[in-house]
């Protein structure tokens, strides 16, 4: 690797970002091209169906491109998608060197990118800032090896970790700021999960608001027993997927007249089966899901091993022992049974705390 690698490969991901809100399914990716120390062009992935990065970036710098070095944070694809190879582009542009962040999740790519490149005679290096690219993507690689997207639960809380108070009162606890934070953390997934209580109590929308939006997250509610009320307002404003256990052919069709997708998806004691539900996501392309739900939910998550990550907003205030807590975990005799985690990010927003924690595995 050359020192200023670095830096190049730095800018190709402040490229990527661009996309955070707008590629799903696909990944978010940047590419520069760098030629005698100069950028001759450069580009990132904007929506699925359209240009990937390298494409733009080969576009803004003509034949510029020949004899350059290419910076990209994912592996160039090397099969024909809804566009053609990536790998192909930069062989007929004339490029000389490749460098990658990461190898492609993707077992259609996996490494194939980077070899024809390299039977073309181009020189190529992969794993420069790799942590980084993958976190840009952590739901696409998620998806792309575990079969699952990446689940992330998004918990408003006093400082003494309650969610609502006993009678279910809980607008607000934390603050406009804080509430506004919550508009780019859904317009980065591919979906809002909830369950149907949490629509029962507060009539939620889930979509993107107050912040500029490329895309709406698919809204998906886990009913087992198909307790969605008609006049929900989450059955109108966008795309709404319906996971349920119940076989009831009348209010099936009632909330399908509404817009609906119903799925039938049970499992035991007559609730939603979590685990397929998580993989029908996977199927339909989802990579990040945004969970927005109270805590019966998230504690059925969170005992499933299912989620990843908790963004957690904490606001300074204490609501009392008989108020609701976060997650229904039940009681624990034995510390192993504990979920653990790790601190990722701390910070104030507005007058409230945001933690991000990761949930690790207890040793």
């Amino acid at each position: 690797m050359i020192i200023a690698d670095s830096g190049w490969m730095a800018h190709a991901l402040r490229l990527a970002e661009h996309g955070l809100h707008t590629t799903s399914p696909n990944p978010r990716v940047g590419c520069v091209l760098v030629k005698e120390g100069k950028v001759v062009g450069e580009g990132w992935h904007m929506r699925a169906g359209e240009p990937h990065a390298e494409v733009h970036a080969l576009r803004a710098a003509g034949k510029a491109a020949h004899g350059a070095t290419a910076y990209v944070t994912l592996e160039p694809c090397s099969h024909h998608g809804r566009t053609p190879p990536c790998a192909d582009a930069l062989i007929a542009a004339g490029v000389t060197r490749v460098v990658a962040a990461m190898q492609d999740p993707n077992p259609l790519v996996a490494g194939q990118g980077l070899k024809k490149l390299a039977a073309a005679g181009i020189a190529t290096d992969c794993g420069l800032m790799e942590a980084a690219a993958r976190e840009l993507n952590i739901g696409f690689y998620t998806r792309m090896s575990r079969g699952i997207p990446w689940i992330r639960s998004k918990i408003a809380a006093s400082l003494d970790g309650r969610t609502a108070l006993n009678n279910g009162t809980s607008k607000w606890i934390t603050g406009e700021a804080a509430r506004r934070d919550v508009q780019h953390w859904r317009a980065r997934s591919c979906a809002v999960l909830t369950g149907v209580g949490t629509v029962l109590a507060d009539d939620p929308q889930l979509n993107v608001r107050a912040i500029p939006a490329g895309r709406q997250p698919l809204r998906i509610v886990l009913d087992s027993h198909l307790r969605m009320p008609p006049n929900a307002s989450i059955l109108s404003g966008g795309a709404l997927l319906i996971y349920t256990a119940s076989a009831d052919a009348d209010k099936r069709a009632a909330l399908q007249q509404s817009g609906a997708e119903i799925v039938l998806l049970p499992g035991a004691n007559g609730q939603v089966d979590l685990h397929a539900v998580m993989r029908d996501m996977a199927r339909r392309g989802i990579n990040e899901v945004l969970v927005e739900a109270g805590r019966t939910l998230n504690g059925a998550l969170l005992k499933a091993g299912l989620v990843d990550e908790l963004v957690l907003y904490l606001a300074p205030q204490l609501l009392g022992d008989a108020a609701r807590g976060m997650a229904e975990l039940g009681e624990l005799t034995q510390l192993q049974q504990r979920v653990t985690m790790q601190w990722q990010d701390v910070r104030q927003v507005g007058g409230d705390l945001r933690i991000v924690a990761r949930i690790t595995k207890e040793k």
